[in-house]
């Protein structure tokens, strides 16, 4: 499966810090080769930032994040304000927002978190990209500490040049780095892994839930 050169991407993350998770080294390479790509993000988390922290200080470090990624904060950047743990009861709300991000981006390729998060703001954004996204390529990224399947069935290739922009993405996000998963030694080990799927090197990897020839 390619990727044809002039798709335009758009990541869908239910959280500040998702999309980098899940596929930084993607958003990375297609920006470097000069793909479109854009990040929606629908929650800034304000009330799970840590104590004595600022309440937007998760807006500040996305945009950080998507600056080293290549990305304009301004224009590929798209930062709605859900409030966290909350997105089934806002489901309808969720599904017309994807709606609209459809009718204006009108995107080739749509990334998103795996139908088997056990998140539930995860799963409700995987669930209603499925409804809004019908003639698009859909990939699920991996997010491992969430998922309790997930199927590898495509990859991304990265380098060390490009993981490593990866790597300085997610250091963006101080307010984060006490959460396990928020390691350098385990995304490189999952890098590491998924490339060894392809007989070495590092990979990103995704489900495919729909891909149009």
């Amino acid at each position: 499966m390619r990727m044809n050169d002039d798709a335009k991407i758009l990541v869908l993350g239910p959280h500040t810090d998702d999309g980098e998770l899940g596929c930084g080294g993607l958003m990375a390479k297609r920006k470097a080769m000069g793909h479109e790509v854009h990040y929606a993000v629908f929650s800034s988390c304000r009330r799970s930032v840590p104590d004595g922290l600022p309440e937007d200080v998760l807006v500040t470090e996305v945009k950080a994040a998507c600056r080293v990624l290549g990305l304009d904060p301004d224009d590929d950047l798209t930062l709605l304000d859900y409030d966290v743990r909350t997105f089934p009861e806002n489901r309808q709300a969720i599904l017309d927002d994807l709606i609209r991000l459809r009718q204006t981006l009108r995107p080739d390729v749509v990334l998103c978190p795996s139908l088997h998060d056990i998140h539930q703001d995860h799963a409700t954004v995987a669930r209603e990209a499925l409804r809004a996204f019908k003639c698009q390529t859909i990939l699920c990224y991996e997010e491992p500490w969430n998922n309790i399947a997930f199927a590898t069935n495509a990859f991304e290739r990265l380098d060390e040049e490009i993981l490593d922009i990866k790597m300085r993405a997610l250091e963006c996000y101080e307010s984060q780095k006490k959460r396990p998963y928020f390691t350098q030694d385990m995304m490189r080990s999952l890098a590491i892994t998924r490339g060894c799927q392809l007989e070495g090197g590092y990979a990103e990897a995704f489900e495919v839930v729909r891909y149009m020839l």
